[in-house]
């Protein structure tokens, strides 16, 4: 539950554990369904993190970057070895995005009702219906697993899907606050000095937020903080003027405020992190960024994958624009790995022009892209 915190809280922890003699993904007799409850201050996590760490054991999760990132912080554990359905999913020509229940309902034709999954799970004892459904809700993700791994060793893809699933166990709920500080609105615009001003208040927000675990925007919004920076108050009276910054906030918070704004106005400068931003646009890019897409369209639906494993329109705007200005390549993930493999080498070959793209209209079949 993220309502209303600083950082997400984690309330309980579902546990399907195959039986003793589960082979080739087709479960045993004897599969248990524990839950674990990571509010009870006494709860030793270490056994349950030492088999999370483990690289001999496979831990399955749906859609579990936030479910790993909660895990790890709690029991200050690694986690490893991990097989997100969801992932996996798109390599076997499903929705990179598919839920778990359409999963369930397509792959194992069982389906599963969301009754409890919004209501107050930090709230002690916990009822019936919602022990009931927290069991429902992984009962079957180990068969789940099973059928996906199935089907994608039948295509060969077993490994892109275990490479893909790699980073999630890297998952983290740590904010960078170099990262949330370069994504201000309009940060880059501001003068040296009130830039500084603008790194103190952030400092100064995070602080107060993790202090009252209370979400930062809470505390002081983007907009105000901003605007604060550019204008560097003060006063009271002349931080009264500025929107987004309540009487309630001035009345409890003002002195603050304004220290942070004379702090801030002595910070040395600090270069803003590069990482992330996305090169400029020329008028020329937008059709080449198109034709990009068309290709890897085209190749994802020739290998039945969901076409957003392959490419964002960021990743092929880098790379459409690093061509045009001779550029090294870009360091993204449609010229890595299995990507490369598939799409990211002739993608580079079109946007150079040592290959083109028709339309093949042959026959009855509907039209298809034609590399030449």
């Amino acid at each position: 539950m993220g309502e209303g915190r600083y950082r997400t809280l984690l309330c309980l922890i579902q546990l399907a554990v195959p039986g003793p003699s589960a082979d080739q993904g087709q479960l045993a007799q004897g599969e248990r369904i524990e839950l674990i409850d990571p509010l009870e201050e006494s709860l030793d996590g270490s056994p349950l993190a030492d088999v999370l760490a483990d690289p001999a054991i496979q831990v399955v999760v749906h859609a579990g970057r936030q479910d790993v990132a909660l895990v790890r912080r709690r029991f200050q554990t690694d986690v490893s070895n991990i097989f997100d359905t969801q992932i996996a999913a798109g390599f076997a020509g499903l929705p990179a995005q598919a839920s778990y229940e359409t999963l369930l309902a397509r792959l194992l034709d069982v389906r599963v009702a969301k009754s409890a999954s919004f209501t107050r799970w930090d709230l002690r004892p916990l009822s019936p219906e919602q022990l009931a459904y927290a069991r429902e809700d992984v009962v079957h993700l180990l068969a789940l697993a099973g059928e996906l791994e199935r089907r994608l060793r039948s295509l060969g893809r077993l490994t892109w899907a275990r490479e893909e699933c790699e980073p999630v166990a890297r998952s983290t709920d740590e904010r960078d606050l170099d990262l949330v500080f370069a994504k201000l609105p309009r940060v880059r615009g501001l003068s040296a000095p009130a830039q500084g001003i603008a790194r103190e208040l952030l400092d100064w927000r995070e602080r107060l937020a993790a202090d009252q675990d209370r979400p930062v925007q809470s505390i002081l919004s983007d907009a105000a903080l901003m605007e604060i920076a550019k204008r560097k108050p003060d006063s009271t009276e002349r931080l009264a003027q500025i929107r987004g910054v309540n009487q309630d906030s001035l009345r409890r918070r003002g002195q603050d405020l304004l220290d942070a704004v004379a702090r801030g106005a002595e910070r040395p400068p600090e270069e803003l992190p590069t990482a992330g931003r996305p090169p400029a646009i020329d008028a020329a890019d937008p059709p080449l960024i198109a034709l990009a897409e068309a290709l890897v369209r085209a190749r994802a639906n020739e290998a039945g994958l969901a076409y957003e494993l392959l490419a964002s329109r960021a990743d092929l705007q880098a790379i459409a624009i690093s061509r045009r200005q001779n550029a090294d390549e870009p360091d993204v993930r449609t010229l890595r790995g299995w990507r490369r493999e598939l799409v990211g080498r002739e993608l580079l070959e079109l946007l150079d022009g040592r290959i083109s793209l028709s339309v093949d209209r042959d026959g009855p079949a509907p039209a298809r892209l034609r590399i030449v």
